[in-house]
């Protein structure tokens, strides 16, 4: 009896200790495969990944690892996405710059040194102004730009009328309207339309729509109108310029993108980079429709407030 025992327990013990060498063992080699990806991974190739199965002793620590990776590997994506965005950006900026600042200074010296009198002289003086203040627009498009992608950046939101709100913003516009001979028509409705929004975002994102019109699209009637659809406000800004086309539309309020190659002299290509980034923190969508030759129409969404 006690011999049957004493071999009965030999052959367990036996087998226990096979089990947990050949676990060892395997346990020993994934560990040494993990050495291996995670040594690939450090020297850049971040498409590696850790292959185990959910019954591995060491599967909780294989998915972590991968998570990791998945982590790490985004990260180097968006860090070069920022790299070759701010190379575009300092592009954009050294030849938006130069080129205006160098005509500037040139119609100023020709004034300054007498070059040109009389009538001449005033319109020279004129051209000089009007860019500056092309300039000055696009310096300040640019800091709105670095501000909104910076950490620093936040909104002040708080509840606001924003049919009240965008009548006050549209009164500045109408005497730029008038001067362009634009017809416009504006269609906002006395109801009250409470809305959680930064007000200085709302207005620039507004303005900044409405300087994209007169700027880019060519037309002689701008539409803005306001209206309740469902739990949300909705702002339609549209005009009948010349439109854009299908596949520029898929990328206008990507950073730097100008549809008409042609005027890289014209405009940032940050504006509607900015009305969307704008938008979108303040909880709300914007979406752009256009038929080249008709036209081209925003539309903003923002929740109504309770």
């Amino acid at each position: 009896m006690y011999l049957e025992l004493i071999v009965t327990l030999s052959i367990v013990s036996a087998a226990f200790f096979a089990a947990a060498f050949f676990m060892t063992q395997r346990v020993k080699r994934h560990l040494k495969e993990m050495e291996e990806v995670l040594k690939e991974v450090k020297e850049g190739n971040g498409n590696r990944r850790i292959l185990a199965a959910s019954r591995e002793l060491t599967a909780p620590l294989a998915y972590e690892i991968n998570e990791i990776i998945v982590s790490y590997e985004d990260r180097i994506v968006s860090l070069r996405q920022a790299e070759e965005t701010n190379k575009q950006l300092m592009t954009s900026l050294s030849h938006d710059v130069r080129t205006p600042l160098t005509t500037l200074i040139g119609y100023l010296d020709a004034v300054h040194k007498e070059v040109v009198t009389g009538k001449d002289r005033e319109e020279y003086m004129e051209t000089a102004r009007r860019k500056a203040h092309d300039l000055k627009a696009y310096i300040d498009v640019l800091f709105d730009w670095f501000k909104l992608n910076s950490n620093e950046f936040t909104l002040k939101m708080t509840i606001v009328e924003a049919a009240e709100l965008t009548r006050n913003i549209l009164i500045d516009w109408i005497p730029v309207f008038e001067d362009k001979q634009m017809e416009y028509i504006i269609d906002i409705p006395q109801q009250p339309f409470p809305v959680r929004l930064d007000m200085d975002g709302y207005m620039r994102v507004i303005n900044n729509l409405i300087s994209n019109v007169i700027s880019h699209a060519h037309a002689d009637q701008i539409k803005i109108a306001l209206e309740k659809q469902g739990g949300k406000v909705k702002i339609l800004l549209s005009d009948n310029g010349a439109g854009i086309e299908k596949e520029d539309l898929k990328h206008i309020f990507e950073r730097l993108y100008k549809c008409d190659k042609s005027r890289s002299e014209k405009g940032s290509g940050l504006g509607l980079s900015i009305v969307y980034q704008l938008v979108t923190k303040m909880n709300g969508e914007v979406t752009a429709e256009s038929e080249p030759g008709k036209g081209t129409a925003f539309m903003l969404t923002f929740p109504l407030a309770d």
